[in-house]
């Protein structure tokens, strides 16, 4: 099998999963709690991979209020909890993530997911979408030495999953994505429709992709 002894990496939010609707659905009810207005979809979906905190300050700013410092950690806590109530309520696979998971696995690759969410909420997330299955292990920023953009989350991740870091690729939608595997030695792709400031095309990946259905076909061009 072409793939056979590779490990292939993924980023979670905005990549493998459209996530957004929830997570500023969270911030939205967090800052309803707080009389303050609701933030559309598409003036916060950038901000969705770099945290909690990120967003919370940008929906503060954008209201412009402002807070106490020393709420933030409560702030932080009231977001998770209401993500966690309503994690797979709009949350979805973007188009031909399932099949290219399967074919991928079909021809010998390893799969693990490298996020910088939470390890309990990303689990929770895939499994109630019925993707966990596809994956070696799931790490996220509470489970290596250092999170991404350190390339010590990649190493770290492809290992736990049984991989070797000498023959892997990172799938991501951002920078954060493509530093840590370019400073990793890994080949990166990187998906047209994540979240990134950045646009997908000026990310330096060794390739992008409009559809997950174009991945496998790339894997096998830079792993092999």
């Amino acid at each position: 099998m072409a793939l056979t002894g590779a490990a292939i990496a993924f980023d979670l939010d905005g990549t493998l999963v459209e996530t957004a609707p929830d997570l500023i659905g969270a911030l939205n009810a967090v800052l309803s709690e707080r009389r303050l207005p609701a933030l559309p979809l598409a003036s916060a979906r950038h901000l969705v991979g770099l945290g909690a905190r990120v967003m919370l300050e940008h929906g503060f700013r954008e209201a412009g209020a402002t807070y106490d410092a020393g709420d933030m950690p409560l702030l932080v806590d009231r977001f998770v909890e209401i993500y966690r109530g309503r994690i797979a309520e709009q949350s979805r696979p973007f188009p031909g993530v399932e099949a290219a998971l399967n074919q991928l696995a079909a021809e010998g690759a390893v799969l693990v997911v490298a996020t910088n969410k939470r390890t309990d909420l990303s689990l929770e997330l895939l499994e109630r979408l019925g993707l966990l299955d596809r994956f070696a292990a799931v790490v996220g920023p509470d489970a290596v030495t250092r999170r991404k953009p350190d390339p010590a989350h990649l190493v770290e991740a492809v290992r736990k999953a049984g991989g070797d870091p000498g023959r892997a690729l990172m799938v991501g939608d951002s920078m954060n994505d493509v530093l840590p595997a370019r400073a990793a030695g890994m080949p990166v792709v990187a998906v047209s429709f994540g979240y990134t400031e950045t646009p997908a095309a000026d990310l330096g990946a060794d390739a992008l992709i409009e559809h997950f259905d174009q991945l496998p076909a790339v894997a096998r061009k830079l792993l092999t």
